[in-house]
């Protein structure tokens, strides 16, 4: 399998952190969705990430359904999202505000430095990073138990962690959310994160296009 898109997508990186740990093996195709754009539409016409192609060559787009992808192939009991219940709208609840927290702080990010200067919208970055930080504080109000199962929710939330504190971190310094320090400080500790930690961060030109 290869998946493609760079792990400065916490998009991509929860997927190939959940291939790490389901134990699929894939090779890494880093290309950007900003430098690599043509080539990028010719595997996803969306020019997006991350997809993944399956060894019959299939491409499978959007996080969401390759990991609901991913858990079917192993079953219920390796699957890393519940399969029915309260502990599946518990799961999926959390990984709602894990999502919409990134999607919110990259609205941000991409308003303050991909637009040019004479048409940025300050009320709408304030408006993005408000409800970004409404998803940080309703995630650290939860609970989570150190010795919980590391499902999906933990795995999605510990890459938003992770990204906005490069993206944005005057959202979520260091003591803030102890909560939050501690699903990824014991999430970054596993092999499987460390191998999909982005050797360097795009950060996009803040200079006009």
């Amino acid at each position: 399998m290869i998946l493609v898109g760079q792990y400065d997508s916490p998009y991509t990186r929860r997927v190939a952190v959940s291939l790490g740990l389901l134990g699929f093996p894939f090779e890494h195709d880093a290309r950007s969705v900003f430098a690599d754009f043509d080539s990028m539409r010719t595997t996803n016409p969306l020019g997006r990430v991350p997809s993944l192609v399956l060894p019959d060559g299939t491409t499978l787009i959007d996080s969401a359904a390759i990991l609901d992808w991913l858990d079917q192939q192993v079953g219920v009991e390796r699957a890393l999202l519940p399969p029915g219940g309260p502990a599946r709208q518990q799961a999926l609840q959390r990984m709602a505000l894990a999502t919409g927290t990134i999607d919110k702080v990259m609205a941000a990010a991409y308003e303050r430095l991909i637009r040019p200067g004479a048409y940025r919208w300050p009320d709408w970055i304030k408006r993005c990073r408000t409800q970004a930080e409404g998803g940080l504080a309703a995630l650290a109000a939860l609970r989570w138990p150190g010795d919980a199962s590391l499902g999906q929710a933990w795995i999605t939330t510990a890459c938003m962690v992770g990204y906005v504190r490069l993206a944005d971190p005057d959202l979520l310094p260091p003591g803030r959310y102890p909560s939050l320090d501690a699903v990824s400080e014991r999430c970054e500790a596993l092999p499987a994160f460390q191998a999909a930690y982005p050797a360097e961060y795009f950060v996009p030109t803040a200079e006009p296009l």
